[in-house]
């Protein structure tokens, strides 16, 4: 199905990754919709209409699906079943399963490993015996996580060295959810890819980028990344096989630990457009963005080259202030989510620096 210019594209989700949708969408010729609960998202800045609703709010779901000619979605944790109600009024890329895979940590490890690809050893844990059972395995070390609805490193613990003492009242302390524990990967670097499939099952990927995190929060992205050709290929393939194997539409983010031998473990999916892939705007002709729009409505996808090598840093919190400053440099593009408030660990915007040419 391919839409024509005019057609109406519904994002559930109304955060700065929306917002860049929103823009994508409007320069391919397509009106958006955004469903979000927030008043001053900063996606209804850039989309022709919002629907200030919860994401599972049946009336204004079923409000997008008869507004909408396709819809999508700028965050991994939608409510599957909000998102499946949709399915048979209206088309939604990427598919609901898609959003079941990547939601639980559990169940994504499990899907990679069938799928052929190695992750970090983990466990499930239930209960403060479950943890204690699993660090014994591990060797006292690992990370202990929420199964769902942890980003930017918030539902995490880390234990080093732990016995069994250290266990007592964690389960509790993590909020009595579902956990899962994961082992420690001795990596020499963090790398992601972008990669898209199209209606038609194309398939594309740009570069992979070399990544830092502080404090579980994506501070910048490099490319090239410091890796062989041959680990850059692996990177690319282990993401098709993603896609592939989840009959994907549209834009994902696949992120990898990269061992001292140059083979990977993937860390997590996010089936969105990625934080990781900002740098695409600044040094591709079609960036992330336009790709899943493109992906979602049905069109060719675009080539994935890029022109420039460059480094995208996230503006966080008070860095923001730093905007007028950095506007001196000709070789940066900046780009400013609109946000009114810039309070700690916030993602505010990012600036991309292009380093060289390569054409």
């Amino acid at each position: 199905m391919t839409l024509p210019a005019g057609a109406t594209i519904g994002i559930v989700g109304g955060g700065q990754l929306g917002r860049m949708l929103g823009m994508a969408a409007a320069q391919l010729g397509y009106r958006t919709i955004v469903l979000e609960p927030q008043a001053d998202c900063p996606a209804a800045a850039t989309c022709g209409r919002h629907i200030q609703a919860a994401y599972d709010d049946k009336a204004a779901l079923d409000e997008l699906a008869c507004a909408c000619d396709v819809v999508t979605y700028e965050f991994e944790n939608v409510p599957v079943d909000a998102a499946r109600s949709l399915e048979g009024k209206v088309a939604i890329y990427p598919p609901p399963d898609a959003l079941d895979a990547a939601q639980d940590r559990l169940v994504e490890k499990d899907f990679l490993n069938a799928a052929g690809l190695t992750t970090a050893p983990y466990r499930a844990v239930g209960s403060d015996d479950e943890l204690a059972a699993a660090l014994e395995v591990f060797g006292g070390n690992g990370v202990l996580k929420t199964r769902r609805l942890g980003y930017d490193g918030k539902g995490q613990r880390v234990f080093r060295d732990a016995g069994t003492a250290d266990t007592a009242g964690v389960f509790a302390e993590m909020g009595g959810v579902p956990l899962i524990l994961e082992g420690f990967v001795a990596f020499e670097r963090e790398i992601s890819v972008i990669a898209a499939r199209g209606q038609d099952g194309a398939l594309s990927a740009y570069d992979p980028v070399e990544n830092v995190h502080r404090e579980g929060i994506l501070r910048s992205s490099t490319v090239p990344a410091h890796i062989s050709s041959a680990t850059a290929i692996a990177a690319r393939e282990a993401a098709f096989a993603i896609l592939t194997a989840l009959n994907y539409v549209g834009v994902i983010g696949v992120e990898f630990f990269v061992l001292g031998d140059g083979s990977l473990i993937v860390n997590e999916i996010a089936p969105r457009v990625h934080n990781s892939g900002h740098w695409t705007e600044a040094a591709c002709h079609v960036s992330q963005f336009e790709q899943h729009i493109r992906a979602v409505a049905g069109l060719p996808l675009g080539a994935a080259t890029r022109h420039s090598d460059c480094e995208m840093e996230n503006l966080i919190g008070d860095e923001v202030l730093a905007a007028p400053r950095l506007l001196d440099d000709p070789n940066l593009v900046l780009h400013l989510y609109g946000k009114a408030e810039a309070r700690p660990g916030r993602k505010m915007g990012h600036f991309t620096r292009l380093i060289s040419g390569r054409e």
